[in-house]
């Protein structure tokens, strides 16, 4: 099962393996576990230049808040929320990869007219975002989920099962995958451990792969700290990644990321940066 190689999307190679890439979040909701959300699009689209000023590879926007016991939205809502801060970006940073982060097939529709390139989908990949996908032409990260917390057997075991799916699922309609453990979601602290342990077992799908850990909760558990102060405890969580062979991370401290990435991606890959001298 293999999906590496490159995938170019606007002005961005993504050489799999090469290095480790960058994905922002960019919250446009007012209930964002991080306090990081900001629902004016002005505001919203500063914010995601500054992630790209600072390092960023691609920006997600995101308007529904996926915490514990959070408010669903209606298409409506999500698509004024949206909407015109994929645009503001867009037209600020035109050569960018925009992901939009959704499950819902009209707002990820719109996203692309406003100027999205990828779906960032947090409920795996269902028919009806795929065919999204297939339409617009649009490369798809499915995040692992489920409701509650059992499981019959190993977490891990799960995941891939379920990853497995939706790649076969992807490959048979011709949409580019990126597979995503969903740290967080479905999933107790412990079971977020245990998957963090095993991320050789979904590298080793042959599929590009994403983590996100990003001031989680488990981090918190782990750490005594609130989710503006995990910036440390995050961190270690890119270079075990990067050291497993994840491809991307997705992250709201994106120049403390980056320094974790440079080193990381020197020792695991190979890389130095450009103006390096031997």
């Amino acid at each position: 099962m293999s999906d590496r190689g490159q995938l170019r999307v606007r002005d961005t190679t993504f050489d799999w393996g090469s290095r480790t890439y960058l994905m922002a979040i960019v919250n446009v909701t007012p209930d964002s576990f991080s306090g990081d959300g900001v629902e004016d699009a002005q505001l919203a689209v500063a914010s995601a230049v500054a992630q790209w000023e600072r390092g960023a590879d691609i920006i997600d926007v995101g308007g529904e808040s996926t915490r514990p016991g959070h408010a669903l939205l209606d298409v409506e809502e999500e698509l004024a929320r949206v909407v015109p801060v994929i645009r503001g970006v867009r037209s600020a940073l035109p050569g960018v990869p925009i992901s939009i982060d959704t499950y819902k097939p009209a707002v990820a529709k719109a996203a692309f007219a406003a100027g999205a390139d990828i779906i960032n989908c947090v409920w795996g990949a269902p028919d009806d975002m795929l065919a999204v996908a297939v339409e617009c032409a649009m490369p798809f990260v499915a995040m692992h989920n489920q409701h509650g917390t059992h499981y019959d057997a190993d977490v891990m075991d799960d995941v891939l099962t379920t990853l497995r799916d939706a790649v076969q699922r992807a490959r048979s309609c011709g949409v580019r995958m990126i597979l995503d453990p969903g740290i967080g979601f479905g999933k107790t602290a412990d079971q977020n451990i245990a998957v963090l342990a095993s991320l050789r077992r979904l590298t080793q799908l042959g599929v590009p792969t994403l983590l996100g850990t990003s001031r989680k909760s488990t981090l918190g558990r782990l750490t005594g700290r609130e989710p503006a102060e995990r910036v440390f405890g995050t961190a270690a969580t890119p270079a075990l990644a990067i050291a497993a062979g994840i491809d991307i991370v997705r992250v709201h401290d994106v120049a403390e990321t980056r320094d974790v990435i440079a080193v990381s991606d020197a020792i695991e890959r190979g890389w130095r940066p450009p103006a390096w001298t031997a």
